[in-house]
């Protein structure tokens, strides 16, 4: 693809210096997505903007967390299948979990299975799922709410996603152990 700059804080665009430092401060470093992100500052304020958004809903970390690797996955976005399962590592998300989620396979638990198969349904129908799909997502236990939870954090993903294949954004060092592909 296109060779897109890693920006540092001190070559980002001006709008996006604050952003990269916040970023920075919270995650322990600056992100090869980020960096490269900040050449847009709005998509860098969206991304952060909407991910802290997306922490408020009534999902769950782990919940969570199967929405972006469902989205990852079907998006074949390597680079932040390597960062969300270093980060599921890090808050002790069950081994099974993050492996039926890097490879598509189903997880064990009921209800988290649902979610699973509900956030699939809706990405590979671009937003079209059947009666059906929303009547299994509802007999879990899930609400009309955490749909739109579902489509929001669908929303999240499409941006980061689809940025690391336009720049083709290498795996940080601190996510290499966990790299992936759709191979």
């Amino acid at each position: 693809m296109a060779d897109f700059t890693l920006h540092t804080i001190d070559s980002a665009p001006e709008q996006s210096k604050s952003l990269l430092k916040q970023a920075e401060e919270a995650y322990g470093f600056n992100l090869n997505l980020f960096a490269g992100i900040a050449e847009s500052p709005a998509l860098l304020e969206a991304y952060l903007a909407l991910s802290d958004i997306f922490n408020k809903t009534s999902l769950s970390g782990t919940e969570r967390l199967i929405v972006i690797m469902t989205n990852n996955r079907l998006n074949g976005c390597e680079y932040c299948m390597a960062a969300h399962t270093t980060g599921a590592k890090a808050q002790n998300i069950a081994d099974d979990v993050i492996e039926a989620l890097r490879n598509g396979t189903a997880i064990g638990d009921q209800k988290l299975e649902a979610l699973r198969t509900f956030t699939s349904k809706l990405i590979n129908t671009r937003g079209r799922p059947m009666q059906s799909d929303l009547d299994a997502f509802y007999a879990a236990g899930y609400t009309r709410g955490n749909v739109f939870d579902v489509i929001l954090g669908t929303g999240l993903k499409l941006m980061s996603n689809y940025a690391n294949h336009i720049m083709d954004t290498p795996v940080d060092d601190a996510f290499k152990a966990n790299t992936w592909s759709m191979e």
